[in-house]
């Protein structure tokens, strides 16, 4: 082949690139860092989240979780509340990490890749996109699980597996190692993030479950570290959160 064809050739094919970028759709900018909002009363409908649908339990796993409520509620009462993970300064994992009271989320983009780092616990989740998605039991458990995504239009959609049974899933319910987490991002406005998060599994639900939790645009905010070191609390042995004073158990 000549020269000149070679040029040719190069020339095409920077061509063709350039006319299907032109013709792929623009995807919108959802980069930079994020705050929860609020949803309820008072709130814009325009922006505010949808209501979550019901949450069906299948009957075992229903009587465990009112059981544990029960007790939750009769240690508050007394002064001496049941431990939880934040105790053992261990991450909220998906899909809680998602939302930590007012705290900042941040995205980022870019190439093959899309990064969530949470201001709380410092947490970081790695979607790859375009990539199909692992077996479920090909999965080593963990507290973000494996996360694939792509665009669908103007929508980011993640699939997330392998969530190990020991991390609380949605408002600290139970789940099998056969959840799975499908997420749906799209910006309402130029500064509103929407993340509708759908929750399947066979062996905990009786069908899956749908929330969106609401997003405002931080320009120029700058994420603050946050490292969980308060070794005071600890969990005695009947369960109960004790505080260490002075190297004292209290």
């Amino acid at each position: 082949m000549t020269v000149t064809r070679i040029v040719l050739v190069v020339g095409l094919l920077v061509a063709v690139d350039g006319l299907l970028q032109a013709q792929s759709p623009a995807r919108p900018n959802i980069s930079g860092a994020w705050v929860p909002m609020g949803g309820g009363r008072g709130a814009d409908p325009k922006i505010a989240p949808p209501p979550a649908t019901p949450i069906v339990l299948k009957a075992e796993y229903q009587k465990t979780v009112d059981s544990r409520r029960t007790a939750d509620a009769e240690a508050t009462k007394r002064g001496q509340p049941n431990a939880t993970p934040a105790v053992l300064c261990l991450p909220y994992g998906m899909p809680r990490m998602m939302t930590v009271a007012s705290y900042p989320i941040e995205i980022l983009l870019t190439s093959g890749q899309v990064t969530i780092v949470t201001e709380a616990f410092s947490e970081v989740r790695r979607v790859y996109m375009d990539q199909p998605q692992l077996p479920i039991d090909e999965v080593p458990p963990g507290f973000y699980g494996h996360s694939v995504g792509k665009w669908e239009g103007d929508t980011l959609v993640i699939d997330t597996v392998g969530i190990k049974e020991s991390v609380p899933s949605y408002n600290m319910l139970p789940h099998s190692d056969q959840m799975r987490i499908t997420e749906r991002m799209r910006l309402v406005t130029p500064d509103v993030l929407h993340d509708q998060i759908t929750i399947e599994d066979p062996v905990v639900l009786e069908k899956p479950f749908t929330y969106t939790l609401a997003f405002r645009r931080l320009p120029n905010y700058k994420m603050v570290e946050f490292v969980c070191e308060n070794n005071r609390e600890y969990i005695d042995e009947q369960g109960r959160v004790r505080m260490r004073v002075g190297g004292a158990q209290k």
